[in-house]
């Protein structure tokens, strides 16, 4: 199936060249599309430069930072009519492009195939405890409110069909941060659409910092809680 990672960025300039190359180490004919919001640190010149080297990887610059979400969906947009499959990573390290294979072995048969470190086999390396609880925590109260049975709804590496993408108005989602991932399974979820998660290792990055904040986590927990009294309600 014709497959394209999407690498959002956002000052990723001492970790994207590495996993570029990780990505083609694994999967050497795959398409690789790097969305850069304006990084005032230059990964957006770095990326075209990677361009230069890699004939598989194109980038799409962005004139501002405003999100993952609104990044994700640039990058939908850009490529649903030419792919098949549409994958999203971390452009910072801690997702392994050797568990991509998995993921992709799985995807003929499902609408989307998750990257779970919340299910057996699936682990975090070096990360502190509060952020498992807070991501356990999470995942726990996604599930809750929402009423699905997902493991880890707010991972960013998964792969998606081109045809369930389609079957949503992408101009409709306006979720920002890591609220975006679990907004993209509860609208899987109601689709009735066939989801996999399969086991992945989670590496906390070495190089630069974490992209997570108090609104991020704020925005994930009233937007997931509207969500849930919706649900509840049968609205």
């Amino acid at each position: 199936m014709k497959t394209r990672v999407l690498v959002p960025t956002y000052q990723e300039l001492h970790t994207l060249p590495s996993i570029i190359h990780r990505i083609f180490e694994t999967i050497p004919n795959i398409d690789v599309l790097v969305i850069d919001d304006n990084s005032p640190d230059g990964t957006g010149k770095l990326a075209d430069e990677l361009s230069q080297k890699y004939s598989n990887l194109e980038v799409l610059h962005r004139s501002q930072k405003n999100g993952l979400g609104a990044a994700y969906i640039d990058g939908f947009k850009a490529s649903l009519d030419d792919y098949e499959v549409l994958v999203e990573i971390d452009a910072d390290g801690s997702h392994d492009p050797q568990d991509l294979k998995r993921i992709l072995e799985e995807i003929p048969n499902y609408d989307c195939v998750l990257g779970s470190r919340w299910v057996p086999g699936g682990k975090v390396v070096h990360w502190p405890l509060r952020r498992q609880i807070l991501s356990r925590g999470g995942n726990l109260y996604a599930r809750k409110m929402l009423g699905f049975e997902i493991g880890d709804s707010t991972g960013g590496f998964r792969a998606y069909k081109t045809s369930a993408l389609r079957n949503m108005d992408l101009n409709l989602i306006d979720s920002q941060g890591y609220c975006f991932q679990v907004d993209m399974v509860r609208r899987l979820v109601s689709q009735g659409l066939k989801i996999k998660e399969v086991p992945i290792t989670f590496t906390e990055r070495t190089i630069g910092t974490s992209k997570m904040s108090r609104n991020i986590v704020l925005e994930a927990f009233v937007k997931i809680g509207i969500w849930g009294i919706k649900r509840i309600l049968g609205r």
